[in-house]
C-alpha cells in the first residue's frame, strides 16, 4: 500500500490530498512494502493513534511544503450531514492548521435549504429546470448558511482543538456579487436564452483582508456562501465558485473541493487523475462531464478565480 492509501486507510483523505500524484514507482513517495502492511495491518500491535502518528510522521515532509501557504477547502455533501465524517474533517483542518497551513472553509449547504423550504412550506419556483432564488427563499438559505450549518462547522473545529470564526461573504464585503447570468437551450427554437434566477451571485469583487487578518491570528475561518450585490441584497452563490473566487484573490496554492464521488470518470468508468483546463473544456463539450461536477471543475477556468498551483477533488 502507497502512502497515500496508508493516509485514506487512517482517516487522513485530506492529508492524502496533498501527497504528490504518483506516476510510478517515485521513491520519495513510498514506503518498503514491509513496513507497510505491518503499519496498515497493525502487525506490531501498537494503539490506532500511533499507527496515524506513525503514518503522520511519514506524510509531514510532503504537508509542510504548504507551511505559511493558503489553502482553500470547499466542504459539502455527505461528510457534513455524516457524524463521524463530519468531526473527523474537523480533526483534520485542525491538523493543518497546526502545522503551519493557513485554512480557510468554504461551506455548501443546498440539501438542508431544500429541507428548511419544505418544513416552511415554501414552494420553489424553477425555470428550465433552474431554481429560482426570491427573497423567501433567498431569506432561508441565509438563514440556514449563516446560521445552523456555519456554527456547527465552528463548534466541531473548537471541540477538536481549534479555535475558528464563522462569516459569511457579506461580512467585511468578502463577496461583492454581480446578478449571475445564467443561458439554456430553447427545446422549441434551439436558440440559447437568458434566465432570470433571482437572487442568484457570482462574485464580482472579493476581499480577502479579513480572512488573512484572521489567519494570521491562527484562526480558522468558516464562510458561508452568501454575497451581496451593489443593492446591499443578499445573494446566494454557488460554493464551489465562491470556494474558487476566494482561493483566486487569496493567491492560496490548492483549492480542494470535497465530493461524495471518486472524482472525474471517462466514458468507460475510469478515473481521470489529471486534467488539463483544456481537457475540462472537451469532457464538458462531449458530456462527460456534466451536473455538478461542471461548476466544481469550471472554477479553474476564469483566471482570477483558481488557485495558483492545483484544483483538486478529495473524495471523503
Amino acid at each position: 500500500m502507497s502512502l497515500r492509501g496508508l493516509l485514506w486507510a487512517s482517516g487522513l483523505a485530506l492529508v492524502a490530498a496533498f501527497l504528490p500524484v504518483q506516476r510510478g514507482p517515485a521513491a520519495s513517495t513510498r514506503m518498503a512494502a514491509s513496513q507497510l502492511r505491518a503499519i496498515s495491518n497493525n502487525e506490531s500491535g501498537i494503539s490506532g493513534a500511533a499507527v496515524t502518528g506513525e503514518v503522520l510522521a511519514r506524510s509531514l515532509p510532503y504537508i509542510q511544503r504548504y507551511a505559511g501557504e493558503f489553502i482553500v477547502v470547499k466542504y459539502g455533501g455527505h461528510a457534513m450531514v455524516d457524524e463521524a465524517l463530519a468531526k473527523q474533517f474537523a480533526s483534520d483542518m485542525v491538523l493543518l492548521k497546526a502545522v503551519g497551513i493557513n485554512v480557510i472553509i468554504v461551506h455548501g449547504g443546498g440539501p438542508q435549504i431544500k429541507d428548511m423550504l419544505t418544513k416552511l412550506d415554501i414552494e420553489s419556483k424553477f425555470v428550465e429546470g433552474l431554481r429560482v432564488t426570491d427573497e423567501a427563499t433567498m431569506e432561508v438559505a441565509e438563514m440556514v448558511l449563516s446560521g445552523p450549518i456555519n456554527k456547527g462547522i465552528v463548534s466541531a473545529i473548537q471541540l477538536a482543538g481549534g479555535k475558528a470564526v464563522g462569516l459569511s461573504g457579506k461580512d467585511g464585503n468578502i463577496l461583492r456579487t454581480k446578478k449571475a447570468e445564467k443561458e439554456v437551450v430553447d427545446p422549441e427554437s434551439g436558440r440559447p436564452i437568458q434566465v432570470d434566477l433571482g437572487l442568484v451571485g457570482e462574485p464580482d469583487v472579493v476581499d480577502v483582508s479579513l480572512l488573512r487578518h484572521l489567519s494570521a491570528e491562527g484562526v480558522i475561518p468558516v464562510v458561508a456562501p452568501v454575497g451581496v450585490d451593489a443593492k446591499g441584497r443578499s445573494n446566494n452563490v454557488n460554493a464551489d465558485t465562491a470556494a474558487g473566487a476566494i482561493a483566486g484573490a487569496l493567491q492560496a496554492k490548492r483549492l480542494m473541493l470535497l465530493t461524495d464521488v471518486a472524482g472525474v470518470l471517462d466514458k468507460n468508468m475510469k478515473l481521470l487523475t489529471q486534467l488539463s483546463l483544456s481537457d475540462v473544456s472537451s469532457l464538458v463539450a462531449d458530456g462527460t462531464i456534466s451536473g455538478g461536477m461542471v461548476p466544481k471543475l469550471q472554477v479553474g477556468r476564469h483566471p482570477d478565480h483558481r488557485p495558483t498551483q492545483a484544483l483538486t477533488l478529495t473524495p471523503i
